[in-house]
């Protein structure tokens, strides 16, 4: 049940694998099959949200109370838009790969689809980005979190 846990953890936006990690890391779980369930976890919503997010938001801003999200969503994604449209490709890979909060592969995602990129490209730089991310917090996680293990 606790791998399900770290699953939907690693989907959540904002969240993303950037937590799932550390809680992974937490529950006792060894640091490869952590990346990878993380990693997974965090790439299954990116094939959604770069197909279907243009379209949803448009039915979004015709609901009342949503349409507010909807425009919050959109301006999130323009106040990136420069960082990745100047590098296109390695501008989505780098921006997912710093993991830092608000750069992940679903605001990655939600970038490259309003700015229209290769569906392909954009996934593969997204894949890149979460790979890369994966890793750094994965040797954050389990470096400092194990050598501070001998307090417990």
């Amino acid at each position: 049940m606790k791998y399900l846990y770290i699953l939907l953890i690693s989907m959540l936006p904002i969240v993303e694998l950037r937590g799932a990690i550390p809680v992974g890391c937490a529950a006792g779980l060894p640091w490869y099959f952590n990346y990878a369930l993380c990693c997974i976890g965090n790439l299954l919503p990116v094939p959604v949200i770069l197909l279907f997010v243009e379209r949803v938001l448009q039915f979004m801003k015709g609901v009342p109370h949503l349409d507010r999200i909807a425009f919050w969503v959109e301006e999130k994604a323009e106040k990136y838009k420069p960082q990745v449209q100047k590098y296109a490709v390695w501008g989505l890979f780098l921006f997912v790969a710093i993991p830092l909060p608000g750069t992940g592969a679903w605001t990655g995602s939600l970038v490259a689809a309003l700015l229209k990129m290769d569906k392909r490209a954009a996934f593969a730089s997204v894949m890149g980005g979460v790979l890369a991310a994966g890793v750094i917090v994965t040797m954050i996680s389990y470096g400092v979190l194990g050598f501070l293990s001998f307090l417990l």
